[in-house]
């Protein structure tokens, strides 16, 4: 702008013309001039070339550093990610990619469950750019537009594992107007956390610290109890393990059975341990005679055989 607006006020040039002597100058070409140059206008020439020497050195040290740097591969990483988590549905949102978080991540993907990570810290943002397997929004996830990045109109539940409850509270509120069905998870750190977070709209409140606490001190008081709980709840090697099973997705027909019309234990080796109610009771040991219902929930005991054979069949009955 400085060279067309130069040449077109000194040495009254047409816009082409000034155009045309700017590019042929600042890129150092030096093809003919337009019109014989003036004694004020190689003056300005001059002084175009030395400022045009440090422009051009300036935009290729930028360029370059935008591609090694790896702002580029950043760039092309975030459309890719961006465009994977748009095909996703009844996915989960992990908000806070630490110790809490990470366990979270490890977990869900153990379970075939997909999970897109929220994260604002810049370190864990370079972390996860090392692993193509983990989609990731970077942002902070007490604002709306983050959360829409990250597909909470499709979603199936989110878990806000941020160290600060206040940011955990705001990211509640944040998704429960996004997604009013959302299955929501927070951690809390405080002791009158747990309420206020429940007020916003949480389903569930974890405190780390007293979990951990608790679980502690029941290995004292009953380590063989719990050290057998934690194996049935995947948090062991061992194979056998219990699952909930929606009879949601149960076809019509079984609807009014009762469990011992299922003979689960003889079809599958599987066990029935406990059972949820239409309204919400859980019933542990249920009864043979206890009748399947639509928005009840079963909880079977068995390897991942077991109850992946038991879901198949039951599906295609």
């Amino acid at each position: 702008m400085v060279g067309v607006l130069g040449f077109m006020f000194i040495e009254r040039y047409d816009f082409f013309e000034a155009v045309y002597m700017t590019v042929i100058t600042v890129t150092t070409v030096g093809f003919n001039e337009v019109k014989p140059l003036s004694f004020h206008g190689r003056i300005f020439t001059v002084f175009l070339i030395l400022s045009s020497f440090g422009t051009f050195a300036y935009t290729i040290t930028e360029v370059t550093k935008y591609v090694v740097d790896g702002e580029f591969r950043r760039l092309l990483l975030h459309i890719r990610v961006d465009r994977s988590i748009g095909k996703l549905k009844n996915h989960t949102i992990l908000c806070g990619y630490g110790r809490n978080g990470k366990q979270a991540y490890q977990t869900l993907t153990e379970n075939g469950v997909p999970c897109v990570v929220v994260e604002k810290d810049k370190e864990i943002i370079s972390e996860l750019m090392e692993n193509d397997k983990i989609l990731y929004v970077e942002g902070d996830a007490t604002h709306d537009e983050v959360l829409i990045r990250a597909g909470i109109k499709d979603a199936r539940a989110l878990i806000s594992a941020l160290p600060n409850d206040a940011d955990n509270l705001f990211v509640v509120l944040t998704a429960r107007v996004n997604n009013p069905n959302l299955k929501i998870i927070s951690r809390a750190s405080e002791d009158n956390s747990d309420t206020k977070l429940r007020h916003a709209g949480v389903d569930n409140v974890i405190m780390p610290d007293r979990v951990g606490g608790a679980h502690m001190a029941q290995l004292v008081v009953k380590p063989d109890v719990v050290e057998f709980i934690d194996m049935l709840t995947g948090q062991s090697s061992v194979h056998t393990h219990i699952e909930e099973i929606s009879c949601k997705a149960l076809p019509q027909s079984y609807f009014g059975m009762t469990i011992m019309d299922l003979n689960v234990r003889k079809k599958w080796g599987a066990n029935i341990i406990g059972f949820k109610t239409e309204g919400g009771e859980y019933v542990f040991n249920p009864s043979p005679d206890t009748q399947i219902q639509k928005g009840s929930k079963l909880f079977v005991l068995g390897t991942s055989t077991e109850i992946s054979n038991m879901k198949n069949d039951i599906t295609r009955a």
